[in-house]
Order: C-alpha cells, then sequence, then structure tokens
C-alpha cells in the first residue's frame, strides 16, 4: 500500500481528493497546507508520493519542491486549477512528477501516481548516470593532471608516466585515481 503525504491547500475541495485516495485503497497522511516545512515534513512522514492540492502554485510552492527534490526526492504529484504552461514548466522544473489540471477521480488516481512514479524513478536514474559521469570526468582530469606531473618530475613521455601510475595503482591495490591523487599532493606538498 502506497503512504501518500497529501497537503492540501484548497478550500473548496477540502476532503475531497483524500477521501479518493482512501476510497482507492491509498494510506493517506495529512498535513495541513503549504505553510508547512515540506521537507522536515518528508523526512517525518517517509511518504512513497507527496501528493499537492493547490488552486495556483505559488512561488512558495516552487520552493517547497525544489527542496524536497534536492534533499528529499519523492515522486510529487501537483493537483491544480492552473492551466498556465510557464507555471507547468515552473513547477515540472522544480521537481513535480505529474501536473494534473482540473479533476479528481477516484479511477484515474492509480495511473497518475504510476506514472508520477516510473517519470520519478526515470529522472533519478539519469541523474545518477549524469553523477557517475560528472565523476568520472573528473577522475579522468585528475589522472592528467597527475600524468602531467609526473612527465616534468621524471622527464618521461606521456605513455611512460601511465604506465609508471598503473604499476604503481596494480601494486598497491588501488585505483588509478588514488595514485594520482597522491602525486598531487606529494607535488602539492613539496611545492
Amino acid at each position: 500500500m502506497l503512504r501518500i503525504l497529501l497537503i492540501d491547500d484548497t478550500e473548496k475541495k477540502v476532503g475531497r481528493l483524500k477521501a479518493a485516495l482512501i476510497e482507492a485503497g491509498f494510506e493517506v497522511i495529512e498535513a495541513g497546507g503549504l505553510t508547512i516545512d515540506l521537507p522536515a515534513c518528508v523526512e517525518t512522514v517517509r511518504p512513497d508520493v507527496v501528493l499537492i492540492d493547490t488552486e495556483s502554485p505559488g512561488r512558495d510552492v516552487m520552493e517547497q519542491v525544489v527542496l524536497v527534490s534536492r534533499d528529499r526526492p519523492r515522486p510529487i504529484v501537483l493537483f491544480t486549477d492552473e492551466h498556465d504552461p510557464d507555471v507547468m514548466r515552473q513547477a515540472i522544473h522544480a521537481g513535480v512528477s505529474a501536473y494534473i489540471v482540473e479533476g479528481i477521480q477516484t479511477t484515474r488516481l492509480q495511473p497518475i501516481l504510476d506514472v508520477a512514479m516510473a517519470r520519478f524513478e526515470s529522472d533519478q536514474a539519469l541523474k545518477a548516470q549524469l553523477l557517475a559521469r560528472d565523476q568520472q570526468l573528473a577522475e579522468r582530469k585528475r589522472i592528467e593532471q597527475a600524468k602531467g606531473l609526473l612527465m616534468k618530475m621524471k622527464d618521461c613521455n606521456e605513455e611512460q608516466a601511465y604506465t609508471l601510475m598503473r604499476r604503481q595503482a596494480m601494486s598497491k591495490q588501488q585505483k588509478l585515481v588514488q595514485v594520482a591523487e597522491q602525486i598531487i599532493a606529494m607535488h602539492e606538498m613539496l611545492g
């Protein structure tokens, strides 16, 4: 059973969305309005999905969504009456997984949540790949820097410097980037 943190910021629909979620078989934890500290609430409740019902998502809503997406990523579904494409783009950019305009129907809730969760998982996988590539690039730069330093220190060519680094990594059972960091640290220490 999915745990849903429900943030209801509308007067006209109070209880309607909660009733629809309970009817659809979800565990609903309700938090009052968007004046709460959403990241702290997410940390405490640990929901599977955050669901926000608001007439029009303002700057405060977007800031809360950004903080959750950055610090405690969860699928976020936003139900709103706001049709403005710019607001929709801002919400998606802030971290909303599904932006639903008008209409809370019990039969639509499960597919909406499924899509939001699938999109969230896809976004998280892409972020992880990007982070891994950034790390690989940073490591590659450090290896190249160390290789350059070693070429100057040992008066050797690039291939010889790389071979020296590889031998050191194998003999010490370290990664090449660890050897590179040691060379750079030694160079900085010795000036």
